[in-house]
């Protein structure tokens, strides 16, 4: 059976430390190296950057679940589309998407796995997946 943690986060930039902290202690707990773990908070930075817009007067909430098992970590961070339209919401703010070079390059230079599903219906899912070397 996987260990699995999962908590929601208030779209605001202060609590992107709190998501990281929590994530790589996770990592840390569960034997991944230093260096995997310095990358899966990096990663993990560019992912929850990309679910907040900063002074949006209503930012929302979105998913983090961390789950650990045969020797592999998946995160995944989801955004249930309450801003709209999830394409719309990311390039308005500037924030991620499929078409960015440089965003989706970090995640996929330092995970894994790297999994983008995005729907005006059901918002937007990134997941990554780092395995223990």
């Amino acid at each position: 059976m996987a260990d699995v943690l999962r908590f929601s986060v208030p779209g605001k930039p202060e609590y992107v430390q709190t998501v990281r902290m929590a994530v790589s202690c996770f990592a840390s707990c569960a034997g991944f190296d230093v260096e995997a773990v310095e990358d899966i908070k990096v990663a993990l930075s560019e992912v929850c950057n990309s679910m907040i817009c900063p002074g949006e007067s209503n930012p929302g909430i979105y998913e983090v679940a961390c789950e650990l098992d045969a020797g592999k970590l998946i995160i995944s961070v989801e955004d249930r589309g309450e801003q709209g339209d999830p394409k719309i919401y990311r390039e308005s703010c500037g924030g991620f998407s499929e078409n960015v070079g440089l965003g989706l390059y970090i995640l996929r230079t330092l995970m894994d796995e790297v999994n983008i599903l995005s729907s005006s219906r059901v918002g937007t899912r990134i997941t990554m997946v780092k395995y223990n070397r």
